[in-house]
């Protein structure tokens, strides 16, 4: 699929500028290039077009909110002076992957200010003599490159799911299918707990359903979770 049709298709009739995150990996780029994005992705913070064919960043839109870009497994060599034009907050770039070849095409990346994680693994600049140590010497402001601070010290797994906090499609279904839940496991939790609380001073607790057998054993209902509103009898051991 190519990648105009695919963004298309993520779209799911909302506006562009209502889309906070947008992964369209794996389709196909005609040219090698960013095609079917335009300025009005005004919202965007997240970006995802890994192995997609890309050779070039030069024909991404301004996207003012983008935080995230991840570009892994394409064919990119250079041009990534554009990201700051066009990406300023830009804080994680994974360009893992591509053709990076030397640290004159990292240096550029100067000019993302707030850029705080990179991704190069599987760039041939990787494999260069003293490669961690001359990127974080181009590049101060970073924390991490290719997971790894300084000090050797793995990306915190908090930071790491920060980014994947914003997740694509229709606002407002799932929060209202979790309150609903949430009221649910509530109440079963109240009826287990005070079930519980019974039997541990003693008393023997029985329980029916509306419609079931009498005298069925609450022990019994609660390993089976069958704990339902219904008649329940108490009767001191």
């Amino acid at each position: 699929m190519d990648m105009k049709k695919r963004i298309s298709l993520e779209l799911r009739n909302r506006d562009p500028a209502e889309v906070v995150e947008l992964v369209v990996d794996n389709c196909r780029s005609s040219d090698g290039e960013v095609e079917g994005l335009t300025d009005d992705y005004t919202e965007l913070e997240i970006l995802s077009m890994v192995s997609v064919g890309l050779t070039s960043l030069s024909k991404l839109p301004s996207l003012p909110k983008l935080r995230k870009l991840e570009v892994s497994d394409n064919t990119i060599s250079g041009g990534l002076d554009t990201l700051a034009e066009k990406c300023p907050n830009l804080t994680y770039l994974n360009l893992s992957g591509n053709k990076i070849k030397e640290l004159s095409a990292v240096e550029v990346l100067q000019n993302l200010k707030n850029l705080k994680s990179l991704d190069l693994y599987s760039c041939e600049v990787s494999t260069l003599e003293d490669y961690r140590e001359s990127v974080f010497e181009l590049l101060p402001q970073l924390t991490y490159l290719d997971g790894y601070d300084q000090e050797d010290n793995e990306v915190p797994d908090s930071e790491a799911d920060n980014d994947d906090e914003d997740v694509a499609g229709p606002p407002g279904d799932d929060e209202d299918d979790d309150d609903d839940e949430d009221d649910e496991e509530g109440s079963e939790g109240d009826r287990t707990r005070w079930a519980v609380d019974l039997m541990k001073e003693g008393i023997q607790v029985s329980f029916a359903d509306d419609g079931g057998d009498d005298d069925v054993s609450l022990r019994d209902q609660l390993w089976t979770g069958c704990l339902t509103d219904g008649f329940v009898s108490r009767m001191k051991r």
